[in-house]
């Protein structure tokens, strides 16, 4: 590829949706803006890959380049500033705050959950460090000094990719897709109200239940919301798909890689067996199509097909030719995309150490309908359920269906999302 695989997602139109990611971090004590502001730019160092701004190169196209300027740190505000513009310094990420929080925007296209994690983490370390004269033990969490990881800044490469044939090949059984809450979330003012609640359950309820029924922690939620789903959704609907992205690089290689490339799992339920209260053979459909899915002859395929759009990209010129040919050719929004009716994603175990004592939770927010974003901190699990329209009856759904696998939660307000866009040339 011509330039930084980073910068292919910069093409994204953003008409309707955000390109980018909010972290909001709750602390256990109002927010002190001025070692916010000293600690956000001493971890920043740590992480030069997002430390960036976009420049335009003489055939059109994106890539980044190294920005010394300091991360900007402001006030939550209405007017939400544009990532790459002067306003946050030509930064693709900035910091707001507002009382007990502090929210990191970054580009999507820098990274994605496990790729931008770590320098929130990072950062959360940093800002207790200098509020509190304290130095935590959280052996989990990078120190600002530390060195780069040796794959770290790796770029996925189609010779990581395997040629063997794929041991299965998903083939969808047309789920449901919710259209038109879409419509309503999208072009509907009445209706819209793109928003977000913070499930927060217990962990050891979460794996006595995972071990009851021999479920991982993303299967279970699997379960969960097709169970939830099937409460409310009209009895002429026969299919209820769930989906999952799931990060190849360990199997290519690069365990450390903090750029964003995934492939997808998708779990097509029929009604008849999520109403047969059989919650292991659910599992069991879950689990299995995971393993299968994820097994690389499978997974590579998806990259692959990415890696190729950014070589195609790379021979259009122009900036305007590039970003049509992205749009026309966008894998996620094509006649061959495949979706469900629920999309979950989990950053996975992260292990925050004695940081956890200063944080109440954590959340990644992001564009989408019936998306959970599932982290963790010591004891807790939290799940970011998001919506485009303000419904009760998803949410108490997935609430009721916790309840009856024995996970009590507790549930927030619906919070209004706050995405900022990129404002590039």
């Amino acid at each position: 590829m011509k330039h930084n695989f980073d910068s292919y997602g910069l093409y994204k139109k953003e008409d309707r949706f955000s390109f980018t990611v909010r972290v909001r971090v709750t602390m256990k004590e109002t927010v002190d803006p001025d070692i916010l502001r000293t600690s956000v730019n001493k971890a920043i160092k740590r992480y030069p890959y997002f430390s960036v701004k976009v420049i335009v190169c003489d055939d059109g196209g994106f890539d980044l380049i190294h920005n010394d300027r300091d991360v900007v740190v402001i006030h939550t505000q209405k007017h939400i500033p544009a990532l790459g513009t002067e306003e946050v310094n030509e930064h693709l990420l900035f910091i707001d705050y507002h009382n007990r929080c502090i929210y990191f925007n970054i580009s999507h296209s820098l990274a994605g959950g496990r790729g931008f994690m770590p320098w929130v983490m990072t950062t959360i370390y940093q800002y207790v460090c200098d509020k509190y004269g304290v130095t935590p033990d959280a052996p989990g969490i990078i120190k600002p000094d530390s060195h780069l990881l040796p794959t770290e800044t790796t770029e996925p490469a189609l010779d990581m990719l395997t040629d063997e044939s794929p041991i299965y090949e998903y083939k969808s059984k047309k789920p449901h897709v919710m259209l038109n809450d879409y419509m309503n979330g999208l072009l509907n003012p009445f209706k819209r109200y793109p928003n977000y609640r913070i499930v927060t359950v217990e962990q050891k309820n979460v794996v006595k239940c995972a071990k009851k029924y021999d479920m991982s922690v993303a299967a279970l939620v699997l379960v969960a919301m097709s169970r939830a789903m099937d409460k409310v959704l009209p009895e002429k609907i026969q299919i209820i798909g769930g989906e999952m992205a799931h990060n190849p690089r360990d199997n290519m290689g690069i365990p450390d890689a903090h750029s964003d490339f995934l492939s997808h799992i998708h779990i097509d339920y029929e009604r008849e067996l999520i109403r047969s209260g059989d919650i292991r053979k659910l599992g069991m459909r879950t689990r299995g199509q995971m393993i299968l899915q994820t097994d690389p002859t499978v997974s590579h395929p998806e990259i692959k097909k990415r890696l190729e759009l950014y070589r195609g990209c790379d021979t259009v010129d122009g900036l305007k030719n590039k970003r049509e040919y992205m749009t026309q050719n966008d894998l996620s929004s094509g006649k061959d995309a495949e979706h469900g009716t629920f999309y979950i994603n989990y950053t996975g175990q992260l292990d925050w150490g004695e940081v956890a004592d200063y944080v109440e939770n954590y959340v990644i927010i992001v564009e989408g309908h019936l998306m959970l974003e599932i982290t963790s901190m010591a004891d807790r699990l939290f799940v970011c359920f998001m919506q485009l329209i303000k419904e009760d009856k998803y949410v108490l759904a997935f609430k009721d269906v916790l309840l009856e696998m024995g996970i009590p939660c507790k549930i927030t307000k619906a919070h209004l999302k706050h995405l900022a866009k990129h404002g590039l040339v």
